[in-house]
């Protein structure tokens, strides 16, 4: 089995286009005790669909994928180079250039309640990740498992023959580098 991550569509889409490098999370309902946590360093973009979207993002010349009902496609991979709880509201919107999300999404990821305890209330999980496109991508059959409202799910093995970069070394270096400077003081694993 593989490891896949559930993230909006579009947002798989912005991260495949190379037009976002961080993944802003608050975690699913559905995650357990400990909360959200990027604990898989290396994952394959699982997308998901609802209508909403589109207005939750900032590029409004972007549409919404179609969806088979019946089958989904993994076409993208993801490697953290870092991540960390932000409880800083200042610093998650000097990130505002490496992601495509409307600041009302993530004021609203920023400041919530998992109901969780000292898992709740202000703060998001960002991780840094550099992207690859799959070639060919593959099409696995929906299954009832990858439903639920949950960050994580378990795959069947994905065969790639080519990973691909969707950024060159050169943008994806420009990138980390602002996006360390935009983290200053702040804590997390590389």
């Amino acid at each position: 089995m593989a490891i896949a991550f559930k993230e909006w569509s579009l947002v798989c889409e912005a991260l495949g286009k190379g037009e976002q490098s961080v993944i802003l999370r608050k975690g699913g309902i559905a995650e357990g005790r400990s909360g959200f946590g990027f604990e898989h360093r290396e994952f394959y973009l699982f997308p998901t669909w609802f209508h909403g979207q589109i207005e939750k993002i900032r590029k409004s010349e972007i549409s919404l994928p179609e969806q088979a009902p019946d089958s989904i496609v993994i076409s993208h991979a993801a490697s953290v180079e870092w991540c960390g709880r932000i409880g800083d509201k200042e610093i998650v919107h000097r990130l505002r250039d490496l992601h495509v999300l409307d600041d009302s999404v993530v004021e609203d990821r920023f400041v919530y309640d998992s109901g969780s305890g000292s898992l709740g209330g202000h703060g998001i999980h960002v991780a840094f990740v550099r992207i690859y496109r799959m070639e060919p991508s593959s099409v696995l059959d929906m299954e009832k498992g990858f439903g639920g409202c949950r960050s994580w799910i378990e795959i069947p093995d994905v065969d790639a023959i080519t990973m691909i970069s969707v950024l060159s070394d050169e943008e994806h270096e420009r990138r980390r580098e602002l996006f360390l400077r935009h983290l200053e003081g702040v804590e997390g694993s590389s």
